[in-house]
């Protein structure tokens, strides 16, 4: 497998990232942004943003919120490839912005990943094979694992109607990548036509554009409940 760095100077590519980090992460704490609980004397999103940094990135956005005092005084990766842009009222247009805001300094033609704030132990291998995807087989890509559990289907009242075949079903991940101009166009229209956006791969699917899966790792989970934070600590203690 060709480095991602040998690929773009093959075929000119740059690849930019987008991190939407403008949630209120209610289901983590009301009170409480999950993206700047510590572990390991730093934030998770410094985490996230380090382990994109192992890409050769051309830069990446943070999609923050107004009142976020937080973020443009964290001690980050590649500080020179940081850029900052407001958030929206959900992750789609906080996603939405960021790649407008990117669209003033990208081609079109440049990839774009997108990656959860909160999803700090993605693996460089899995980083490569994503990008090394998207640039071979001309693509967009998201890094998913297969379902591994019986699946229900249950009712209002608790009560299981039928087991969900898993043959066919995988659980997305991120980072999700696109070309820039091909996703901010699909997101314009999804959301033009009220089409529900759940990630990025949802509003590709939405126009008819082809979608790959590359398989990842069950231990790049997203933090999402407070429990998370602790598995979150115990995945990177074990991958130094």
């Amino acid at each position: 497998m060709k480095t991602v760095q040998e690929l773009q100077q093959q075929m000119h590519h740059k690849v930019w990232a987008v991190i939407p980090a403008a949630g209120s992460g209610s289901r983590f704490s009301k009170t409480e942004l999950k993206q700047y609980q510590m572990i390991q004397g730093q934030t998770v999103l410094q985490h996230t943003v380090s382990r994109l940094n192992d890409l050769p990135l051309s830069g990446y956005v943070l999609a923050i919120s107004e009142d976020d005092s937080v973020a443009r005084t964290l001690n980050l990766t590649q500080p020179d490839k940081a850029h900052f842009c407001l958030g929206g009222a959900e992750r789609v247009n906080s996603v939405l912005n960021a790649l407008t805001y990117l669209s003033q300094i990208a081609s079109p033609e440049d990839l774009v990943f997108v990656h959860d704030a909160a999803r700090p132990c993605v693996s460089s291998n899995c980083l490569n094979r994503l990008v090394n995807t998207a640039i071979q087989e001309n693509c967009s890509a998201i890094l998913a694992i297969p379902v591994r559990d019986t699946l229900k289907f249950v009712e209002q009242d608790y009560n299981i109607d039928k087991t969900v075949s898993r043959d066919y079903l995988w659980q997305a991940q991120t980072p999700q990548i696109s070309r820039l101009g091909i996703l901010k166009s699909a997101i314009e229209q999804a959301l033009q036509n009220g089409v529900n956006i759940t990630d990025e791969a949802s509003a590709l699917e939405y126009v008819g554009e082809t979608v790959k899966v590359v398989q990842s790792r069950s231990d790049n989970i997203k933090i999402t409940y407070a429990d998370d934070l602790e598995l979150a600590k115990l995945i990177l203690s074990s991958q130094k």
